[in-house]
């Protein structure tokens, strides 16, 4: 995998691993979602329905790549090419 992808690509690839491969959640975005109520069930709509507005950051190593919907924002880091981590996620406020 050659990162950093840009916003097309990575949406692309999103989208491909929320269809056949592996999302997974770090303990900090499990921490997250439950302090504003939100849950895995959200975290796909967002993959599924969001955009990327930003160009991707790279964090300790690891690029990210924050998916934004009206409601909410995800930020996700790809592990392989079928394997997404969600890092944090948050819902906005309004």
């Amino acid at each position: 995998m050659k990162e950093p992808f840009n916003r097309n690509e990575a949406r692309k690839l999103i989208q491909e691993i929320c269809a056949t491969g592996i999302v997974e959640s770090s303990r900090h975005a499990k921490e997250e979602l439950a302090k504003d109520d939100l849950t895995m069930f959200d975290v796909r709509n967002v993959l599924r329905a969001g955009k990327i507005l930003e160009e991707p950051e790279l964090e300790n190593g690891t690029w990210r790549y924050r998916v934004h919907t009206e409601l909410m924002a995800v930020v996700v880091a790809f592990v392989s090419e079928s394997k997404l981590k969600i890092v944090t996620a948050w819902r906005k406020k309004k």
